[in-house]
C-alpha cells in the first residue's frame, strides 16, 4: 500500500494554504530533547508535573499553547530554556516574549503556574530582540513533519549561519497545525505562519527582501487574526510590499452570512508615522479554491477546506493619530 504524503497531495492539487494560521492567546514553549511521542507530553523526558499541568490547562480551556522545542544543542546544554510569548493588546505587531532559564526542566511547571496566577519568577533573564522560528520536526505525530521538516530545519539552520544572523535562533518544535504545509514554520514574535518553504522563500521571510509576490504560495496567515480575515492581510501585504511588517493592525469580522459565504471583514493599519487607514472587505467563499482532502497523513477521511477570495476592497478611513508613547 502506498504511503500517502498530506503534504504532496496539497501541492499536486495547487491548495492556497492562507487562512490557516491558528489564532492563539498564548505560547509556553519548553525546551525538551528529542525524541517525542505522538503526543508530545507524554515523551520520555517530559515530567509529570509538567504533564499534569498541561492536562489541567487544557480541561479548564485556558487559552494557552504548550509546544516542546529543541535544538542540535537540547541534549547538551545543562539548562532548560521556557518562553512565554503572550499577545499584545490593541494594535498589535505581534506577541510580547519572556525567556526563563531553569537548570531542570523539573522546574519549568512551577515556572508556568507562577506566570498563570500572574506572578513572576527569578528565572526571568532580560528579554532580547531575538526572532525565534519554530519548525516543526514532530515526525511521530505526521510522517511529514519527518519528511520535510528535518531536513529543512538543518537547511534553516545553515542558512542563518551564512547569513551571519546572530538574533535569529531556529528551534524544531512540536505540532502546532497544519501537517500538510510541511516544511511548515511560526515566526515569533510576530505569530506569522508559513508552510511549502523552499530555501528561497525563506531568505525573502529572514530577509524581508526578494519578490513579495512568493507569500502567495507561502503565507499561511498571521496568527494574531481571526483565519477568516487572513486573506485580507495577505491581500494587503502583496499591496504594501515588505513595508508591511512594520505596521500595527487591529482586525474583526463586521458581519458574516449564516452560512458562512460572504464575510465583512475590518483590518485597520497604525504605520510607523502614526497614521491609521481602515479597509472593509468582502470575504466571499470560493467554490473553486475550496478543497477535499486529507488534512494529515494519518487522516482516515476527507474534510473539506473553505477559502475565501477578497472583493470589494476599500479604504474606509484614513486619519491620523498622535502616537501613544
Amino acid at each position: 500500500m502506498n504511503t500517502l504524503f498530506c503534504s504532496d497531495n496539497s501541492r499536486q492539487i495547487g491548495e492556497d494554504i492562507i487562512g490557516s494560521a491558528t489564532n492563539n492567546e498564548t505560547y509556553i514553549l519548553v525546551e525538551c530533547p528529542t525524541p517525542w511521542t505522538s503526543e508530545a507530553f507524554n515523551s520520555k523526558w517530559v515530567p509529570e508535573n509538567l504533564k499534569l499541568l498541561v492536562e489541567k490547562c487544557k480541561s479548564a480551556k485556558i487559552p494557552v499553547r504548550f509546544l516542546l522545542i529543541a535544538n542540535n544543542s537540547s541534549h547538551k546544554v545543562d539548562s532548560t530554556t521556557v518562553l512565554i510569548y503572550q499577545k499584545k493588546e490593541g494594535f498589535s505587531n505581534g506577541y510580547h516574549k519572556q525567556e526563563f532559564h531553569l537548570a531542570h526542566i523539573e522546574q519549568a511547571a512551577g515556572v508556568v503556574r507562577k506566570w498563570l496566577s500572574g506572578h513572576s519568577s527569578n528565572y526571568e533573564v532580560k528579554s532580547s530582540a531575538t526572532r525565534d522560528i519554530l519548525v516543526c520536526t514532530h515526525g511521530s505525530h505526521d510522517l511529514c513533519c519527518a519528511r520535510y521538516g528535518n531536513p529543512f530545519y538543518c537547511q534553516a539552520v545553515a542558512m542563518c549561519d551564512n547569513l551571519c544572523l546572530d538574533n535569529v535562533r531556529i528551534w524544531k518544535s512540536s505540532h502546532f497545525g497544519g501537517h500538510r504545509f510541511a516544511p511548515t514554520i511560526i515566526d515569533l514574535p510576530e505569530g506569522r505562519f508559513y508552510g511549502a518553504l523552499d530555501q528561497d522563500s525563506f531568505r525573502s521571510i529572514l530577509t524581508r527582501t526578494g519578490d513579495i509576490n512568493c507569500l502567495n504560495k507561502v503565507y499561511r496567515g498571521w496568527g494574531i487574526l481571526p483565519t477568516s480575515i487572513q486573506v485580507l492581510e495577505r491581500e494587503l501585504i502583496l499591496q504594501y510590499g515588505w513595508d508591511w511588517f512594520d505596521y500595527k493592525v487591529a482586525g474583526r469580522i463586521i458581519e458574516q452570512s449564516s452560512d458562512n459565504t460572504t464575510i465583512l471583514a475590518e483590518l485597520t493599519v497604525e504605520k510607523p508615522d502614526c497614521s491609521l487607514d481602515t479597509y472593509q472587505a468582502k470575504l466571499v467563499k470560493n467554490e473553486s479554491e475550496s478543497v477535499v482532502l486529507r488534512g494529515s497523513c494519518n487522516a482516515k477521511k476527507e474534510s473539506l477546506f473553505v477559502k475565501y477570495s477578497v472583493a470589494n476592497l476599500s479604504v474606509f478611513s484614513e486619519t491620523v493619530a498622535a502616537c501613544i508613547a
